[in-house]
């Protein structure tokens, strides 16, 4: 971070309510363990209840998959319950990857892309703003690909792109209401996602980062006021 950054206010995470959705992921889960060794209190979400349980992070656990609106403000809910009546950070770290040219993609994949990386953290916002006080921070995590999108990956780096769309519009409107929204565009990363892709097969990439690195990176933008984008150079400092 530079020396400007870390002149600005930092937020003390002790006790703040953080929503993790996408908790059980590579990235969700480096961030959840960093923001609880801050302090906060965590409501973990993941699709699936066995590897939530598996965690190992102090956190109240919720398995709900996401893609429905009554299943983002059952989490933001869950959130406001556990946090105490409140809610200060939600981190988006939901997301599904496909592979291929896009006249051999199936459209199934197509959808599935647009719900899950889109449709999550647009719903996500619209159910947790309204719960959210003066100086909350709300992440999404857009990735690389949302600046410069690759052959066999178009519909991907377009599901991601729409996210930072939304994120750059999203955070003009919450600023209304005195909290800001990161916009987070890590370069690869070593999460496994691209092992686990719904579709197709993933290209042969250079070694990527560390999660720990790129979530370590992003909890300090959480904590630290003014930030409000993280483009892909941010993770090279």
């Amino acid at each position: 971070m530079n020396s400007e950054a870390a002149n600005e206010r930092t937020m003390d995470m002790e006790g703040r309510s953080v929503l993790i959705a996408g908790a059980t992921g590579g990235l969700g889960s480096t961030i959840a363990a960093d923001l609880a060794a801050r302090g906060a209190t965590l409501t973990l979400v993941a699709r699936r209840p066995d590897p939530l349980a598996d965690l190992g992070i102090d956190g109240h656990t919720v398995a709900l998959d996401l893609r429905t609106a009554a299943a983002c403000q059952a989490a933001v809910d869950a959130a406001v319950e556990h946090g105490g009546g409140r809610l200060d950070v939600v981190v988006n770290a939901v997301g599904v990857v496909a592979f291929g040219p896009i006249d051999e993609l199936s459209v199934d994949a197509m959808e599935e892309l647009f719900l899950t990386n889109t449709f999550v953290p647009i719903m996500l916002a619209r159910a947790a703003l309204p719960a959210m006080g003066e100086g909350g921070v709300m992440v999404n995590i857009s990735g690389v690909i949302a600046e410069k999108n690759l052959p066999g990956m178009a519909a991907y780096g377009a599901s991601k792109a729409a996210v930072r769309s939304f994120d750059e519009a999203l955070g003009r409107e919450a600023r209304r209401r005195k909290i800001r929204v990161i916009d987070a565009r890590p370069p690869h990363t070593e999460t496994g996602l691209a092992d686990r892709a719904i579709e197709g097969q993933a290209p042969s990439f250079p070694e990527g980062l560390a999660p720990g690195a790129v979530a370590a990176r992003i909890c300090e933008a959480i904590v630290t006021d003014g930030v409000a984008d993280l483009p892909s150079e941010a993770f090279a400092e």
